[in-house]
């Protein structure tokens, strides 16, 4: 994943406002079904394989969950490559 840049407050608090609304169970860590459900949201075409395939790339830590953090950096640098 590239290097993310500072971001302003405004624009962590959209990045949190995002995270929250797709961390469905509140839990702070979206999972495979939310990230699905996600992507289909910014990617009406994006394939299962894609959720997969992108679920595994943002998280760094293959702990089976995307946390804020993992989130965040995803948002900034390449959500819009899907």
């Amino acid at each position: 994943m590239t290097e993310t840049r500072p971001v302003s407050e405004a624009q962590l608090a959209e990045i949190k406002e995002n995270f929250e609304f797709f961390d469905r169970d509140s839990n702070n860590q979206i999972d495979q079904g939310e990230f699905t459900k996600l992507l289909r949201v910014i990617s009406p075409t994006a394939t299962l394989q894609q959720s997969l395939d992108g679920f595994k790339m943002i998280d760094e830590n293959k702990d089976g969950h995307i946390d804020f953090n993992e989130f965040m950096a995803w948002w900034e640098s390449c959500w819009w490559e899907y």
